[in-house]
């Protein structure tokens, strides 16, 4: 027996030792495998700044901190935030004056959303709502009484409604709510406590990354397309065809017992997205006044308290155009995907092993470029040149795009147009003819010659536009607004140039995209633009297989025939009868025979600080470029998310990019930063300058918190209202969302923060974004509208940057690019990957454009985002966890190590020029610390060795104790003989 328990002890603790030996083995390879995740959420390598002797005095201070510490900055950018959403809020409606209000009337707070914000987005706009102001604090800090009855029984019941929620690329978990209180829910003592009283009618929409807004309440419902969106009381009351962004029958009883009960009705928006909002302008359900707000962020809700007090006067105008119904607009019927029936087994496997849908989508711009007011204003035009019968504008529009009211009144006066072959000029004078003080915005639109049959041209485009200065009653102000002759051409892909016509060339003052002020007509000769108007680079076709593709299988709008060419519900396809081949990408199709290997892990004492300053194209970089080994360059390329791994070697600092469009921000948690309201009201804001204070303030929170890049802003368009994501992108006009990006991403970089502008490109829907979604546009469309947003801030973001510019510590300054960041995306752009098309982030991006910085993918983690092809088609970085998706493929061949290097080459450019130098001279030298989670991984293997030691002692021990008895116990044994029975042999 006391053989038995020593043995047993034996085996247990040789066990322990050896498990918690492999434990600990384990551990430390994890621990390694996942060292940037765990650097980016405990902390990496703390750095020392070694510089050079006698450098003690010079000036490294490149970029200046205004805030002590990221409390402080927070909270200078909450306030900057009440700010632009007080601009940035749209007056839609206000008869009979019904706004302002006075303070000493009671507001009742009605409908779910007054109790449950909408303060921003699911996915990378993600908004701590802990730390924002609600409605109830921004109107009660404006002098408001607030009846407290009805608010805290909405307050205390609105989480027993279910509301939508958007889950990332995973429709069968997602759900469609509107989640509205029906009137007849409210208990009676809140139903009369608003008797007399302001209504304050709250309507919300919310939105997120990874899935759109349903298009059909009842068909989805009924589907059973989520296990999360079934059958309740409110789908009860759903109509057939009945969308998402129409008013519910729970929200209209609400507003009809407003209505019945308030001395006046206002509508509040709270909204990711527009809305059908006809009944709220005429009918049953009419409001007195209607404010756009937006999704509000950290402190938008103080400004509306602001604006319903007339503390401040709105000036926002709309950035989207606002039809009457959706299901009639040209974009509705080919949105959210159909798929390719016969492709199968597609990439079926990721990265990392797991199981991946193999099919494709596919979603056609059938629209052309007669989408948002584009189409409605064509429209307009043609119905009254009798080709389009039966369009109605004043039907088919609710609120003009570049549209918005305010509490005073203006003029606009159109004093002078002039053209020359480069520039349009346009002088006009705004004065305040009314009773208070109040900005305006200034829109200049042009209306191109067209011919029927010739290039495509909507009737209408914006041109330019300003705002004023707040203006007292009486006061004027002359503005002036230029745009290039250029804008106005048309890409032409039989002449690979952007055309001119010859012709009359009509420049309108507008109050909105429909209501002329006043127009003068210049007339222009031909011309054709066949360079780049930054580089002057050749332009040649980048998308020819798009603009084939659409011209054999897709009727593209044309404005020579409306009726004839309006888009027709989508349907499956087969790909092969459309002309299309996916084909995963392998890098011996790829390789290059003329590739020669270049120089690795040369020993030229350079550090990343020495080329701070230095040209992009100049030879100086080869020498620091030769110092990087293989490793080196794999290391920092493949291993990115939230940030850029240190390179010792030459003394590239780590780098932190948190998102994103609401500021810094993240899905995985609060960071203690400002959230920001969304981009749309941002854009609703029309005011350039305001939005480069924004940029600053970004960069300025980067100083506070050690960050050195941003995932944003999001550049994309809102092709479709019911784009998940609409409320990160600014407009459906590509120039009003380029300035606003240009003048964002050029205030970051002034405090040394390189803005990463998402998601290249025509990513303009959320629905089988991961899912080989391939997005078909002619190369016009791609180029005059989804791209156009990009190009603009990658040509006009600029800053002055400060260098030290020779061995004395002389600081210099010289003019830099502001844009050095951009996100790919992750649907296709025609038949290959975004960020695995050359022709997009190289051939467009660098070759035409001149972007001179770096390009990383959108998360990855599927099969179909060939790291070592995005790295051949100019992505420089893979936002990824190495150890979760692999390495690259490769890495021995002169083909994939050329391109690791030049891609290197783009993010240490970046890097050098960022606020990641701050403090450090030429010569500087960066030693590195120990982080915080090794010592925690170094405490606890040595933990786990010592238990493992003791339990091994332990084996011993009872090892040499089995042996002793094994001795004792053998004197007592009889031998057994050849031909003895063994006791087991007795029975």
């Amino acid at each position: 027996m006391a053989k038995s328990t020593t043995r047993r002890k034996f085996i247990g603790s040789t066990i322990a030792s050896v498990g918690l030996l492999g434990v600990t083995a384990a551990a430390n390879v994890a621990a390694n495998k996942f060292s940037s995740l765990l650097d980016h959420y405990v902390g990496g390598r703390p750095a020392t700044v070694e510089k050079v002797e006698g450098s003690e005095g010079w000036d490294a201070e490149y970029y200046t901190s205004d805030y002590r510490g990221r409390n402080q900055a927070t909270e200078a950018a909450n306030e900057l935030v009440t700010e632009i959403e007080a601009e940035g809020i749209v007056l839609m409606k206000n008869d009979n004056a019904a706004l302002p209000l006075s303070t000493s009337e009671t507001v009742s707070m009605l409908g779910r959303y007054a109790a449950d914000p909408v303060y921003g987005g699911a996915g990378s706009g993600t908004v701590d709502a802990n730390s924002c102001i609600n409605f109830y604090q921004g109107i009660s800090q404006a002098g408001f009484t607030i009846n407290d009855t009805a608010y805290d029984w909405i307050n205390d019941n609105y989480s027993n409604y279910a509301k939508a929620a958007i889950t990332m690329d995973n429709p069968a978990t997602a759900s469609y709510y509107i989640g509205e209180i029906p009137w007849s829910d409210y208990s009676s003592d809140a139903q009369s406590s608003i008797n007399g009283t302001v209504g304050l009618v709250f309507i919300g929409r919310g939105g997120g990354e990874g899935g759109d807004l349903s298009r059909n309440l009842k068909a989805d419902v009924e589907s059973g397309v989520s296990e999360n969106f079934t059958a309740n009381s409110e789908t009860a009351n759903y109509e057939d065809g009945q969308h998402e962004l129409e008013l519910t029958a729970e929200e209209k009883s609400v507003i009809a017992a407003a209505k019945a009960a308030c001395t006046k009705v206002i509508a509040v928006l709270n909204l990711s997205t527009s809305m059908e909002l006809g009944p709220l302008v005429s009918g049953d359900y009419e409001v007195d006044a209607i404010l756009e707000v937006g999704s509000i962020g950290a402190t938008g809700a103080a400004a509306l308290g602001q604006v319903l007090a007339g503390t401040v006067n709105p000036s926002g105008k709309t950035t989207d155009i606002w039809a009457a119904d959706f299901t009639a607009d040209p974009t509705f019927k080919n949105f959210g995907g159909k798929r390719y029936t016969d492709i199968e087994n597609y990439y079926a496997k990721n990265a990392n092993s797991t199981a991946s849908d193999g099919t494709a989508y596919f979603v056609e711009y059938a629209e052309g470029l007669y989408y948002g007011y584009r189409y409605y204003e064509t429209a307009a035009v043609e119905a009254e040149a009798g080709n389009y019968d039966g369009f109605d504008y004043d039907k088919a529009v609710v609120f003009p795009f570049g549209y918005g009211l305010s509490y005073t009144t203006f003029s606009q006066t159109l004093d002078s147009v002039s053209a020359d072959s480069d520039t349009v000029k346009v002088e006009v004078t705004v004065a305040n003819t009314g009773s208070v003080a109040g900005k305006d915005v200034v829109e200049v639109y042009y209306s191109a010659p067209y011919t029927k049959g010739g290039i495509e041209k909507p009737a209408v485009v914006l041109g330019g536009f300003a705002k004023t200065d707040a203006l007292d009653p009486g006061a004027s102000q002359q503005v002036t607004i230029e745009f290039p002759v250029r804008d106005m051409a048309s890409y032409s892909s039989d002449d690979q140039a952007y055309v001119l016509d010859a012709g009359d060339y009509v420049i309108s003052l507008r109050t909105d995209s429909h209501t002329v002020v006043d127009q003068k007509t210049v007339t222009l000769s031909a011309k054709k633009y066949a360079t780049d108007s930054a580089t002057e680079a050749q332009i040649t076709n980048k998308f020819d297989d798009m603009t084939e593709y659409m011209e054999k299988n897709v009727k593209t709008m044309s404005r020579k025939d409306f009726k004839g060419t309006f888009p027709e519900e989508a349907a499956d396809k087969s790909a092969a009868d459309c002309g299309v081949e996916l084909v995963e990408w392998k890098l011996e199709d790829h390789e290059d025979p003329n590739a020669t290997m270049p120089t690795t892990g040369a020993s030229n004492g350079l550090q990343l600080i020495d080329m701070r300053g230095e040209d992009f194209d100049s030879d100086a970089w080869n020498d620091i470029l030769d110092e990087l080994t293989v490793e080196d360059m794999a290391a920092c390329l493949n291993d990115d998310a939230y940030n850029t791994p240190e390179v010792e070697s030459v003394g590239k600092p780590a780098t932190v990019e948190p998102d994103g469009p609401a500021g810094f921000t993240s899905l995985t948690g609060p960071t203690g930063n400002c959230s920001y309201c969304s981009e749309v009201v941002m854009a609703q804001t029309w005011n350039v300058e305001l939005m480069h204070r924004m940029g600053q303030m970004v960069g300025q929170e980067a100083l506070a918190s050690a960050y050195n890049g941003w995932y944003a802003p999001a550049m994309n368009t809102h092709r479709s209202p019911f784009a998940g994501r609409n409320f990160e992108y600014y407009s459906e006009d590509p120039l009003l969302a380029g300035k606003i990006g240009a003048a964002v991403v050029s205030g970051a970089a002034e405090n040394g923060c390189y803005a990463m502008i998402k998601h290249f490109a025509l990513n303009d829907q959320e629905s089988y974004r991961v899912q080989h979604i391939c997005t078909w546009a002619t190369e016009q469309v791609a180029r005059e509208i989804y791209l156009r947003p990009f190009e603009t801030t990658v040509k006009e973001a600029t800053y002055e940057m400060k260098y030290i510019s020779d061995d004395k510590g002389t600081v210099s300054t010289k003019t830099m690019p502001g844009c050095t960041g951009v996100m790919s995306s992750f649907n296709y752009v025609g038949a290959e990957w975004a960020g695995g098309r050359k022709s997009l982030c190289t051939g467009v991006l660098r070759d035409e454009w001149g972007f001179k910085g770096m390009v990383i993918t959108d998360f990855n983690l599927y099969g179909y985002m060939n790291k070592t092809q995005a790295l051949l088609a100019g992505t420089d970085l893979e936002l990824t966890y190495s150890a979760m998706t692999g390495e690259y493929d490769g890495t021995n061949t002169a083909t994939v190590v050329s391109a690791m290097r030049e891609a290197m080459h783009r993010v240490l450019y970046t890097v050098a020029n960022s606020n990641a130098m701050n403090g450090m001279v030429p010569g500087s030298k960066i030693t590195y610390g120990v982080a915080p989670w090794q010592y925690g991984v170094w405490g606890g293997s040595a933990a786990l060795v010592a238990l493992a030691a003791f339990f091994g002692y332990k084996a011993v021990k009872n090892h040499k104790l089995m042996g002793a008895e094994g001795e004792d116990g053998a004197a007592d044994v009889p031998e057994v003989k050849k031909g003895d029975k063994k006791a087991s042999d007795e029975k």
